[in-house]
């Protein structure tokens, strides 16, 4: 809540003379009657219109409070401002092959992979980024948002075995992965634009090559990180038999040559990440990158909000009139 007229706030200060003069003086200033001895009425009970006594000036001080906070124009705020933000814009584009489900990373190169990109897109909270995935096709999963809630529960969604179950075709399309989120950066107007390409395999599938993908990146201002997950020899990966599942020893591939050269095309960086602290390491490293403005279109509207306070003065007026002349009478 905001005050369009903070100055009367000031006001409140005549609280503090107020209840000096009544804790100092008022009581001086009522009628008295001299007594020879006063001790018959010591422990006489008090009765109830004695007890609401210091219920008056407590109105009195909850009134006046009331109508300054009236005159100070409180406001509430809700909706869209305009404001500018420092940022890049992103893609995030993932392998979701089935080999992904090996688990040289932990719990598996998928999981480690989602929650180290999970990690990254909180840290950079004004950043546009988005999410493509792909095996042996690609698709966008979520296209460029500073809405990162959206982003992250999209993220979550991406199963390990959506293409074990058919949900898309397996293999690993490389190319068309990071054609595919080139294509979402290509009308960008961000000083720096930036894919972050992750795969452990090399690629076999696709109607577009890897390093034809990465001309288009370089011939659209994209700079492509690339990152090659997996041990460097053999990984355990499951294998769904009869009554359970059997680990067998599956042979790294890693076309770590064509990840550099897509690298090196797009003034990129190339790493190798060959378990969870290497990965969150490139991802920090990546972290690093330099950022540019954007403009974020966003509307503010202002409500006066003083009607209940300005109510809620009259009904407490109105109750210490009432009972001033019926309680608290006062005889001449």
């Amino acid at each position: 809540m905001e005050f369009a007229n903070k100055e009367y706030l000031f006001l409140l200060l005549l609280l503090i003379p107020y209840l000096a003069w009544y804790l100092l003086y008022r009581k001086k200033s009522e009628p008295t009657m001299r007594m020879s001895d006063t001790m018959a009425y010591r422990l006489a009970p008090r009765s109830w219109k004695v007890m609401l006594m210091p219920l008056q000036p407590l109105l009195h001080i909850a009134v006046f409070v009331l109508l300054v906070v009236v005159m100070a124009r409180p406001q509430t705020r809700d909706s869209w401002k305009n404001k500018t933000m420092e940022g890049i814009d992103i893609m995030l584009a993932m392998d979701v092959s089935t080999s992904m489900l090996a688990e040289d990373l932990k719990p598996n190169r998928m999981e480690a992979a989602k929650q180290v990109a999970a990690e990254f897109v909180t840290g950079r909270p004004n950043d546009n980024i988005g999410l493509t995935i792909f095996a042996g096709e690609a698709f966008t999963q979520c296209p460029m948002t500073t809405d990162h809630s959206s982003l992250l529960n999209l993220l979550q969604n991406v199963r390990t075995d959506i293409a074990q179950r058919g949900l898309i075709e397996d293999g690993t399309a490389i190319g068309m992965g990071l054609a595919n989120a080139v294509s979402r950066l290509k009308n960008s107007k961000a000083k720096s634009k930036v894919v972050i390409l992750l795969t452990d395999g090399s690629n076999n599938r696709g109607d577009l090559s890897p390093m034809t993908a990465a001309e288009i990146a370089k011939s659209f201002g994209v700079r492509v990180y690339t990152i090659g997950v997996g041990t460097n020899k053999v990984a355990p990966y499951p294998m769904a038999v009869a009554g359970g599942v059997q680990y067998v020893n599956m042979p790294v591939e890693i076309d770590t040559k064509m990840l550099s050269d897509i690298a090196a095309a797009t003034d990129g960086e190339f790493y190798r990440a060959t378990n969870n602290r290497e990965l969150r390491k490139i991802y920090d490293e990546i972290d690093k990158l330099e950022k540019t403005k954007l403009n974020v279109k966003q509307y503010s509207k202002r409500h006066e909000a003083y009607q209940p306070y300005a109510i809620a003065a009259l009904v407490l007026l109105l109750l210490e009139l009432l009972l001033r002349i019926t309680i608290f009478r006062k005889l001449p």
